[in-house]
């Protein structure tokens, strides 16, 4: 898996902008699919895994899942990762990251307000 499938290309077009919080983040990014072991099914899965937990922003979303369906990685398993984690994170975290999700892909969700 290259930079480009990590999601680092696109943390790396932010870093463009000659920001050092951006660049930062390139850093600590770019061999951590390397030193993982994993596979990266498994790698991005893990990652969403963990966006949810922490209740992240639509951009983080878009950047893993840009990246998980770049690499063919089926919309189902994403699903299936958020009802597996459902118990441990809690409703609250996988509603709220569904949402995250639609607002990263300009999806019209239930529920919302149009801005």
């Amino acid at each position: 898996m290259t930079e480009d499938s990590t999601g680092a290309s696109g943390v790396a077009a932010l870093a463009e902008a000659n920001a050092p919080v951006f660049e930062t983040i390139v850093r600590m990014t770019l061999d951590t699919f390397e030193r993982s072991g994993l596979d990266a099914e498994s790698y991005l899965l893990a990652r969403i895994a963990a966006l949810v937990a922490l209740d992240a922003a639509p951009a983080s979303y878009l950047l893993n899942i840009g990246t998980a369906e770049q690499l063919g990685l089926p919309f189902e398993k994403i699903q299936g990762t958020l009802v597996a984690i459902a118990p441990v994170v809690g409703s609250a975290r996988v509603v709220s990251a569904a949402q995250n999700i639609g607002v990263a892909f300009g999806l019209d969700l239930p529920g919302t307000d149009a801005a």
